[in-house]
């Protein structure tokens, strides 16, 4: 096992910069490769340690960091460090149970249900494999009293924190629901999405990032919720309602030349993990690029206009940040380290069979994979610093 990274600190010449007060984080989802996120957020605590995120927003795996970063009572040097140490440390079973036993009975009533056909009580089945692991998990580590995340209450009547917002699904009504906990946060409702006030909890989390299918939905006042990303169709919009004008964004998926788009990354008949893979993506990542070319093209219409005759719209600084490595690729380098019965049953779906496994990468809650995407999220972002600094002393 690779040793873990080293504690942050910061360089000798930080800014004690607490940030721009219009300042929005977003962070998507990706499964396991939004550990990638964390590599960027250890490099904005090294350059500023001090740094404040008035607004934090973050969908699917992404709403763990954005809950940790929401509720932490320290630094931002020292939240990034402790998220660090979380993800460095995380396990398959600290997500799921991964015993043959635990796993073999989820595939055998999945099987039972589609069989009988839901009589005999066979339709119980909620999710491909059991995730208390992980709401233990979350309970622990963002300090939870009876579920519900304190520190963002504090961190709110502080000052530095103005709002956080936390995406889910509704799969009773169809929309995509944002919970937001702030000081004055008026609520919106757009076509098939609204935004909720409350007081989040480790279940909005768990709700935010329930993979469909694989992991059960979770009860939110009486209905049921998934993945945030399955509906969210403008990914930036939460951040943009609650008042962000310079967005930071960290995506998990990498840009591909056009040359590599062109490559085929299996051949024959595509198995059910390339399937997957291209559903995943097209839920938690090719989202937020779309969005992202829409902001960009409303931003040059806006600075074509004078501003009596832009309705009230303000232009909006946008920062995207990409990993450099294909991440659902180097997933395959770490895959043999997964536990035995589990890793049969991804190889079963055919993940030996593609050169880019990005099905596998979401479930590859490996260290030795997990402390890679960090280190490879930071060595991005440093090659990136001039750009980073120049998102938060420039001008809008």
């Amino acid at each position: 096992m690779p040793p873990s990274l080293p504690p942050l600190e910061a360089h000798a010449d930080a800014s004690d910069t607490r940030g721009p007060r219009d300042l929005g984080l977003v962070m998507g989802g990706g499964g396991a490769r939004a550990a990638y996120q964390v590599g960027f957020l250890r490099h904005l605590a090294r350059r500023f340690p001090n740094l404040e995120i008035p607004y934090i927003t973050g969908v699917s795996a992404g709403a763990i960091n954005a809950a940790h970063l929401a509720s932490h009572h320290g630094t931002f040097l020292q939240a990034a460090d402790e998220l660090s140490c979380l993800w460095g440390d995380l396990t398959v079973e600290d997500v799921f149970r991964v015993d043959g036993r635990a796993l073999a009975l989820n595939a055998l009533r999945w099987l039972a249900q589609l069989i009988f056909g839901g009589f005999r009580g066979t339709s119980g089945v909620r999710g491909l494999v059991d995730t208390q692991p992980l709401r233990e998990y979350l309970t622990e580590a963002l300090h939870a009293v009876d579920g519900e995340l304190t520190g963002v209450h504090q961190n709110l009547r502080a000052g530095g924190l103005r709002a956080v917002a936390i995406s889910t699904s509704s799969y009773s009504t169809g929309q995509s629901v944002t919970w937001v906990e702030g000081e004055d946060i008026r609520e919106w409702e757009r076509p098939q999405r609204r935004a909720v006030n409350t007081c989040l909890t480790v279940e909005h989390i768990m709700a935010s990032a329930a993979l469909p299918l694989l992991f059960p939905s979770v009860e939110l006042e009486g209905a049921w919720y998934g993945d945030g990303g399955i509906r969210l169709t403008a990914p930036m919009s939460p951040a943009l309602h609650l008042g962000a004008r310079r967005v930071m964004a960290i995506s998990t998926r990498y840009a591909r030349s056009q040359a590599e788009a062109d490559e085929p990354t299996v051949f024959g008949y595509p198995p059910p993990a390339q399937v997957a893979g291209v559903l995943m993506n097209s839920i938690f990542l090719d989202l937020l690029d779309h969005d992202a070319l829409r902001l960009e093209r409303l931003n040059q219409l806006l600075t074509e206009l004078p501003e009596e005759k832009r309705l009230g719209l303000r232009p909006v600084k946008l920062l995207i940040h990409r990993p450099s490595t294909d991440l659902g690729r180097l997933a395959t380098q770490y895959e043999v380290q997964l536990p035995r019965f589990f890793r049969f049953l991804t190889r079963s779906l055919g993940t030996r069979e593609t050169q880019s496994p990005d099905f596998l990468s979401l479930v590859m809650f490996q260290p030795d994979y997990l402390r890679a995407l960090m280190e490879i999220g930071e060595a991005d972002a440093d090659a990136n610093a001039d750009e980073v600094l120049e998102f938060f002393t420039g001008d809008l």
